[in-house]
């Protein structure tokens, strides 16, 4: 990887209160299905279930938000190299208000399609379409984004 221009981390606050509600619901679904069960077994298989569930995504959320995200003249990485998006596949950048992103975030428009990815609390991709935020630093999110509108115009300007 080139020289980092641009790191985005999670915010402590943000990650403790995301992982505190997940906690929070899954013990709440758990205890409702083991203490107060509901009249039928399918009720309670159900909560079981949605319990576990909960506490799989608070794992994933932990995972994730213990990484950051960097910057670079190449494209958008997490600090193990996995890709998000390359400069030269993004097509546009959207923050704002009314836009479909994760919030303190940004999305990403892509000229192709790339296999489906989340790192739930930090960024996700679909199909065309790169949001990145939630319980990331909105400061370090919006200088990001002004990095990344510069490296596109400058891409536009060579294109």
């Amino acid at each position: 990887m080139t020289e980092e221009l641009a790191t985005l981390r999670v915010s402590a606050v943000r990650r403790v209160i995301g992982l505190g509600v997940l906690l929070a619901l899954a013990g709440l679904l758990l205890q409702i299905a083991l203490v107060h069960p509901p009249a039928g077994i399918g009720y309670r298989a159900f909560l079981l279930a949605m319990g576990a569930g909960a506490l799989a995504l608070a794992e994933a959320m932990r995972r994730a938000t213990a990484r950051r995200l960097v910057l670079t003249r190449e494209g958008l990485f997490d600090d193990r190299g996995r890709e998000l998006a390359r400069i030269e596949r993004i097509s546009g950048l959207d923050r704002g208000m009314l836009a479909f992103k994760p919030s303190n975030g940004f999305s990403l428009s892509l000229t192709e399609a790339l296999p489906r990815a989340w790192a739930p609390g930090v960024w996700w991709r679909f199909g065309r379409r790169v949001g990145v935020g939630g319980v990331t630093s909105a400061g370090e999110a919006k200088a990001m984004a002004e990095i990344l509108t510069a490296l596109l115009q400058e891409k536009a300007g060579r294109g």
